[in-house]
């Protein structure tokens, strides 16, 4: 920068001196001028580098803080760091520490028992020592004598065993084979040389209750019984190989099996102790024989006492000969903390012994059809009433008579009043439509139309009033006009419009009835179905689908139904007839009990046991059937058998013996579980049931078409009882939808309720069908098929409603033109004069028709439009 700033000045300095010289030319002043040029152009050059310098400062400044505050943060993260790091050595050191004072708790405990037992075994050796030293004197000075108890006897009145000492370096444990005091004198210490002439003869311990010698006092008499201990010795607890207290002293111990299993988790494995007085086995280490120095007090020996009895001995580590005592060696640092572990840690099986464990495996296994089943008791049938219709069999049962059993007369009161109301209603909201108040005899037309809509299906109501060909029907414009039967569809409704209003100003609270539209007839409706029929012995409970495409909540859709979208029923029906005995709509919402499923509750819900009785079976596909619902019903004197899924709570899991993937068609295997049948069976593909009345198998096969070489055979396949059952007795609910279905007035609406209307209509029909063929079960000549029941019970509503039956038989043309009235009076069914309408005059009626020409025509006194027709013909 100095270089750049020299330069200006020193020319600004021979610039002043040319001026004052006076040698100014234009040459000189064009060349200051390119200098000027070029020094401002210098110092742009500078200020930019200036201010682009002052920027990289700036940014390098930035920059430096920048890496200051991330350096300070890692700085921080780091401390943070290390102090968890810090923390987690300290939790880690002090859980350490904590475990080893556990460990060394444990040791403690185990020292002072092992102290114990030692006293004990002691205070008992000192108390026999004179009988020992009597004894040891009679006895062959070349004899060594060890005592052999048996550790895994079984009885608690057995003496100690006593065998002749053979000494082998493999077979000798010096934890089980104990050295009886030999005679030494005082000083002498261990030798481990057997032939030592200093070694006296063994004492022998007799614990039979043989008299004693008369020199020595008497000795107690150490019995394994529950009876008074000696009073020279301290009061010891009676242990018991039973599962009872243990001692006091000692930590609870659990019973051991006495046989070859695997022994408790929280013991080191014991070695197996023979009953016999051989060798000792060959997995103890070899043990040296060494006589004992004589002494007036006898050495301890480890071993069990007399008196007391564990159900499972703690385990004494080994120590070696030059070891003065057992407390004076440590034990392994991994052996403590296996046992301190150890009774955490539990095998599979609860300690239950091997055969117990496989016997109720080979009972939780699946059987096959080779393997004979018992059949439960059965149920006795006992219902409520004799089944059948309960209504007076004696009578004469015409078919308005039976279905006036479901459609009773307070129950169309209540429509035709609600109806009225509702038509009313509609005309104050402005509606335009002729409307007279609803009759009963009305009512009943307008119910014979909708049968009759059963019998000839259209697709819209106003095709039965078309005159033209093919849509000439005449049943329904001789018994209602087209506008009179739109008016009371139009305002058909079957709750008190009124109430209406107040139930739906609780919508979206607990008070809010979804089906309060249709309560009237769906709660008389039930009720009926249940009162005029008794199911016979099975029953089968399914879904139902109303056909509908509404848009409501209520509405469902199932893709396993022939009619897949619609509302849901749950029915209860008769298996062998079909009859539909109880129902309820599914509003698709949880309405049932908390904490059970649906399947459960509609079961539950659908049987009334006080009117159903006792020893029904019921038929349910896997949507229902579970072991809990089937356990209820057993215990409700109620059989069950259906379809269930496998992965329902309370299914076995047993996979033993269990049916193959590609098992031949009729296999089959089969489980019993407490009160319930467990049955897998190969079809065309696996069957899987459940049922608490049905034996396994007994013998019954079924037909079924095979394809072998091209060509079709039939054969003979075995089925579980509980299949063949299920396919004859679960088609109740299928065969009513059947009934239903042949002749349905089912049509489509503009209102949910009135889908349910027709619906309880063809429950009606179809029930008082049933209840004919019932009544005329003994005399079916008298019994009609149900397409004659729909038409004679159409009739008697028409002489119901005391309305003449159209003749159906073909009348004789008329061979003159007569005026006559188109309807009854001048007053109904007026029409459009035809000579009128084709004078432009559209808007004249006339009562008159021609008679021969079905033509109406104006016949007045002013206008007689009858003649001038005729006249221009």
């Amino acid at each position: 920068m100095s270089l750049l700033n020299s330069a200006p000045v020193k020319e600004e300095v021979g610039w002043t001196e040319k001026h004052v010289s006076g040698q100014h030319d234009e040459k000189d002043e064009r060349d200051q001028a390119v200098k000027r040029k070029r020094h401002a152009v210098r110092i742009k050059t500078e200020k930019d580098y200036e201010l682009i310098t002052v920027k990289k400062e700036e940014n390098v400044k930035e920059e430096n803080e920048d890496f200051k505050v991330n350096v300070e943060d890692f700085s921080v993260k780091e401390e943070k760091d290390k102090f968890d790091d810090v923390t987690v050595k300290k939790e880690r050191t002090h859980f350490r520490v904590k475990e080893e004072e556990d460990n060394a708790q444990v040791d403690e405990e185990f020292v002072m028992i092992k102290r114990e037992n030692e006293s004990e075994d002691l205070t008992i050796l000192r108390s026999s020592k004179k009988h020992s030293a009597k004894e040891a004197l009679a006895r062959q000075p070349d004899e060594s004598w060890t005592t052999s108890v048996p550790a895994d006897s079984d009885s608690d009145d057995e003496d100690l065993l006593l065998r002749e000492d053979k000494p082998d370096s493999d077979n000798i444990n010096e934890d089980y084979c104990i050295q009886s005091p030999t005679v030494a004198s005082k000083g002498d210490d261990y030798s481990g040389d057997e032939s030592s002439t200093s070694a006296a003869p063994q004492p022998q311990l007799d614990r039979s209750t043989e008299a004693q010698p008369e020199h020595l006092p008497p000795q107690p008499q150490l019995d394994r019984s529950t009876e008074a201990q000696p009073e020279h010795l301290p009061p010891q607890p009676q242990l018991d190989r039973s599962t009872e207290a243990q001692s006091e002293h000692m930590p609870p111990q659990p019973q051991l099996e006495r046989s070859t299993e695997a022994q408790p988790e929280h013991m080191p494995p014991q070695p197996q102790l023979e009953r016999s007085t051989e060798a000792q086995p060959e997995h103890l280490p070899p043990q040296p024989q060494r006589p004992l120095p004589q002494a007036e007090t006898p050495l301890p020996q480890p071993g069990r006492s007399a008196r007391r009895r564990r159900s499972a001995p703690l385990p004494q580590p080994r120590f070696s000969s030059d070891t003065d005592s057992p407390e004076e060696r440590p034990e392994p640092e991994k052996k403590r903390k296996a046992l301190s572990k150890s009774a955490h840690t539990r095998k599979r099986g609860g300690g239950r012994p091997q055969r117990v464990r496989e016997e109720e495996e080979e009972e939780n296994m699946w059987h096959n059809k080779e393997e004979q089943d018992e059949r439960p008791n059965p149920i006795r049938f006992l219902p409520i009433r004799p089944p059948g219709p309960t209504i007076n069999r004696t009578a004469s049962w015409s078919p308005l008579l039976l279905f006036q059993l479901f459609f009773s007369t307070s129950v169309l009161r209540t429509i035709i009043t609600n109806t009225n109301r509702n038509a009313a209603k509609r005309l104050r909201s402005g509606l335009k439509f002729t409307w007279v108040p609803l009759t009963m005899e009305d009512f009943y037309i307008f119910l014979s139309i909708v049968l009759y809509s059963g019998l000839v299906s259209v697709h819209e109501w106003v095709t039965y009033w078309r005159k033209n060909h093919p849509y000439n029907f005449r049943f329904p414009a001789d018994s209602m006009t087209r506008d009179r039967f739109e008016a009371i569809m139009w305002s058909l409704h079957l709750s008190n419009p009124d109430e209406d209003e107040d139930n739906n100003s609780k919508k979206g609270t607990a008070g809010y009835d979804q089906l309060f539209k249709i309560k009237p007839l769906y709660t008389e409706m039930t009720n009926a179905c249940k009162s005029h029929f008794q199911p016979y012995q099975n029953i089968a409970i399914d879904e139902r689908m109303v056909a509908s495409k509404a848009r409501i909540s209520m509405k469902q859709y199932m893709k396993a139904k022939p009619t897949k979208w619609g509302y849901k029923l749950i029915v209860l029906a008769d298996s062998q007839t079909g009859y539909t005995w109880n129902f309820f709509v599914n509003e698709g919402k949880s309405v049932f009990t908390p904490g059970k499923e649906l399947s459960y509750t509609s079961v539950m819900d659908l049987m009334p046991f006080p009117l159903l009785g006792r020893g029904y079976t019921l038929f349910v596909d896997n949507f229902y059937s579970s072991p809990a619902l089937f356990e209820e019903l057993h215990s409700r004197n109620t059989g069950a058998c259906g379809t269930v899924r496998t992965n329902r709570i309370g299914f076995v899991d047993n996979k033993r013996n269990d049916l193959p993937k590609n098992a031949e068609q009729g296999d089959l295997r089969w489980m019993r579980k407490d009160n319930l049948l467990f049955v897998k069976w190969m079809d065309t593909s696996e069957v899987t049931m459940c049922s608490s009345v049905h034996a396994a198998f007994s013998g019954k096969t079924v037909s079924r078409k095979v394809k072998k070489g091209g060509v079709w055979q039939t054969k003979t396949v075995p089925i579980p009882d509980a299949v063949a059952d299920y396919n004859r007795n679960m088609g109740g609910v299928d065969l009513s939808d059947a009934l239903i279905g042949y002749y349905s007035v089912h049509h489509k609406t503009m209102k949910w309720y009135k889908t349910f209307f027709f619906h309880f209509i063809d429950i009606a029909v179809v029930n008082s069908f049933l209840l004919h063929k019932e009544l005329h079960k003994n005399n079916p000549t008298m019994s009609y098929t149900q397409k004659k029941f729909r038409e004679k019970l159409l009739v008697e509503m028409l002489n119901f409603a005391k309305v003449p039956e159209p003749n159906t038989s073909p009348q004789p043309a008329p061979k003159s033109c007569m005026p006559e009235y188109i309807g009854n009076d001048a007053t109904k069914d007026r029409k459009h004069c035809k000579r009128c309408l084709n004078a432009g005059n559209g808007k004249v009626k006339t009562p008159v028709h021609c008679r021969k020409c079905q033509v109406p025509l104006c016949l007045t006194s002013q206008r007689n439009c009858f003649r001038d027709w005729h006249d221009s013909m």
